[in-house]
């Protein structure tokens, strides 16, 4: 599959298929904190990701005042 990382802005190629919180873990990337976009749809990190599949992988960010 297709993933493409927002910081810092990258491409990857991953093997599928796999669980969306396995991607993150194979980037070593800490799953609480990024989200998975297929589409325009928000992905769970138990749902499945084919190896046809492009995705996004974008942090959470959070503010306030």
């Amino acid at each position: 599959m297709q993933v493409q990382l927002s910081h810092p802005s990258r491409t990857v190629e991953i093997k599928g298929p796999k669980r969306a919180k396995d991607v993150l873990r194979e980037l070593n990337l800490v799953v609480e904190a990024h989200l998975v976009i297929r589409g325009d749809e928000l992905v769970t990190e138990d749902e499945m990701l084919a190896d046809q599949d492009h995705i996004e992988i974008r942090p959470v960010i959070s503010g306030g005042t």
